[in-house]
């Protein structure tokens, strides 16, 4: 498979790998069963998406030649962000959550680290 690319998705481990901008090389498990089982994903092993050229995104688990996403008919690359910024965000939230200072009040949490995160966006 190409090495350079902006997503990486391993079916086998459920593992969504963010590899560009902030958080770069940052995976998390999906532990979403129904999501995975899908049938359009029975045959793929891994996905790199966004790599030049496209053409080695998709690798199968039988002998199906690599293909580009696109071409692989699997719906939106959009389904794998939105399932990895929401793991993240409840990271940043259970970071935030964590992060405290004996005696400190709300507003002095607030003061030094900003909001509670309540959205991010890949």
């Amino acid at each position: 498979m190409a090495t350079k690319s902006t997503w990486t998705v391993v079916f086998e481990d459920k593992l969504v790998i963010k590899n560009n901008g902030a958080e770069s090389g940052t995976g998390y498990i999906i532990n979403d069963d129904a999501f995975w089982s899908q049938d359009k994903y029975s045959n793929i092993w891994a996905i790199q998406y966004g790599t030049i050229p496209t053409s080695d995104e998709v690798e199968y688990r039988d002998s199906t030649s690599h293909s580009s996403f696109v071409d692989s008919n699997l719906g939106a690359f959009q389904d794998f962000i939105a399932k990895w910024d929401s793991v993240h965000l409840s990271t940043l939230q259970s970071d935030w959550d964590n992060n405290n200072v004996q005696d400190e009040t709300e507003v002095e949490k607030i003061a030094r680290l900003g909001a509670r995160p309540t959205s991010y966006s890949s």
